[in-house]
């Protein structure tokens, strides 16, 4: 049978298989692994697999190239989804739940680290949950939230690195600087060692981390003292930086934390900048926007509060 002579429900059954098979294709593009679109989909892995091969052999190129973990676009795949993911999103945008077109906007869901969630995004958002955008915050470290974000979780994610590949729009929101911190106590102390280096003096003195590596620590140690370590290991860990900032505050010892989550404390005297003339290790801030999210224009309007907001941070 011949193209023409097929019925027209075959050709509508027709296209509506293919319609779907660049719906799934779409789903593996921005999710990054079989996996993760399978569950958004709500299909079987075996499903999407067969679906990717069908595609595959229908444009007889190949589509994504297997990965210890998950898939990677290949440049045909990459020049596809440019074609193919503005119809697929505004046919993903006609209608709602109550099947109308221009309901009230789905709720926004933005990630990020819990300390720059409390300090900087929830304050820059509040006037639009006023004004009727609705939010659903979570919090995460970068690779969870990466993984979240691929898998359909969230709108909008913070993260600490540029995502890699080109299936994730990213934007770099700010540069958050790190301080070394102690308590009045411990920094008269410290700074009262003369001649001797910080770094040297700092010895005797507990040190208060989020984590048993000390990420920001080392990489403060190795930026402004040439060194790969701090001279102690941790006398606290505890669970974020907040509570970092809390126990320092309190005499614990000293740390390195970004400096606008401490910014009151150093303010009233509750702590002390060690070396504050120091060129200090500077960390940027990406804004990653999941693929399709734009088809809610509440989440451009949240996107765009951010980066406006972070230009004062």
């Amino acid at each position: 049978m011949t193209l023409s002579e097929t019925s027209p429900a075959h050709r509508e059954d027709s296209a509506l298989a293919d319609l779907n098979v660049l719906r799934t294709f779409l789903a593996v593009y921005r999710a990054g692994s079989f996996t993760a679109a399978a569950a958004k989909l709500g299909l079987s892995q075996p499903t999407v697999t067969s679906q990717i091969r069908s595609l595959e052999r229908q444009t007889s190129r190949q589509l994504f190239k297997r990965l210890p973990r998950g898939v990677e676009p290949t440049a045909f795949a990459h020049e596809l989804a440019t074609h193919v993911s503005s119809p697929l999103d505004a046919l993903g945008a006609i209608g709602t739940e109550d099947g109308r077109i221009g309901a009230r906007s789905a709720p926004v869901h933005v990630a990020g680290p819990s300390e720059l969630l409390c300090t900087r995004v929830l304050p820059a958002l509040a006037g639009l949950v006023a004004n009727g955008v609705q939010l659903r915050v979570a919090q995460g470290q970068t690779e969870q939230l990466l993984d979240e974000l691929r898998g359909g979780q969230h709108d909008l994610v913070i993260i600490t690195r540029r995502p890699r590949g080109r299936a994730l729009e990213s934007f770099a929101l700010t540069d958050e600087e790190y301080t070394l911190i102690a308590s009045p106590t411990w920094a008269e102390r410290i700074q009262g060692q003369g001649d001797e280096p910080v770094c040297a003096a700092l010895r005797t003195v507990p040190l208060v981390a989020y984590a048993e590596d000390m990420p920001i620590v080392r990489r403060y140690w190795r930026t402004v003292f040439g060194k790969q370590h701090p001279p102690v290991e941790p006398a606290l860990t505890v669970p974020n930086l907040h509570a970092v900032v809390s126990a320092v505050s309190a005499g614990a010892g000293y740390s390195v934390v970004p400096r606008a989550i401490c910014e009151d404390h150093i303010d009233d005297g509750r702590v002390v900048e060690i070396n504050p003339s120091t060129e200090t290790p500077l960390n940027t801030l990406f804004l990653v926007q999941r693929p399709g999210a734009e088809t809610n224009p509440a989440v451009a309007r949240v996107r765009d509060t951010l980066r406006d907001a972070a230009q004062g941070w």
